[in-house]
């Protein structure tokens, strides 16, 4: 069901939820609520009328299935694109907010495109530097060992993951490199 200003009606009435479910409504009295005074009233919550103008769609854009438009304003600097593009298409065309494969597959979506960027960077004349970039260089003459023992740091635990993690998908991405060779190598020798 699409997100609306309007509060959609209760499948029971309040009498019965009441009747079915201990303590149902406990809160519909606003003297049992502490935040009373503060809160405002129902009609002052529902959106701006008129909407602001709608801005133009030159493209499609993504929406979650909940949404049954777009926003009157929304961005438009980064399309989505190729592969990634298509998983995150998927992610909103298919599946809710309250999904998680809605939010797994934008994972996904993220990940595809780091790695077409790390691919990318390869290609230049400057590419990336997993080592420098991961910040482990900075910490050299700021004491790195005595900062983190003795400290009460919440980034201690996982600090031996520091390199798995950085590490890790470059040594994936090489290893699956080598191997494409040698594979490519022996086809020709045959």
């Amino acid at each position: 069901m699409p997100y609306t200003a309007r509060k959609p009606p209760l499948p029971e009435t309040t009498e019965q939820l009441r009747a079915r479910i201990p303590g149902w409504g406990v809160d519909l009295d606003p003297r049992d609520r502490p935040a009373f005074p503060r809160e405002v009233p129902d009609e002052a919550v529902i959106a701006a009328e008129p909407l602001p103008e709608q801005q133009p769609e030159l493209r499609p854009r993504e929406r979650s299935v909940e949404h049954l438009r777009l926003t009157p304003v929304f961005g438009t600097a980064q399309p989505l694109h190729g592969l990634s593009g298509a998983v995150k298409r998927l992610a909103y065309a298919r599946y809710s907010e309250a999904r998680a494969a809605h939010w797994l597959l934008l994972l996904a979506g993220d990940r595809i495109e780091s790695a077409g960027a790390h691919l990318r960077s390869l290609a230049t004349a400057h590419p990336d530097d997993p080592v420098t970039e991961s910040g482990v260089l900075g910490e050299r003459g700021a004491h790195p060992v005595r900062s983190r023992l003795g400290e009460h740091r919440a980034d201690l635990s996982h600090t031996p993951l520091d390199p798995v993690v950085v590490g890790g998908p470059w040594v994936l991405a090489v290893g699956a490199a080598v191997l494409g060779v040698r594979a490519v190598v022996r086809r020709t020798r045959r």
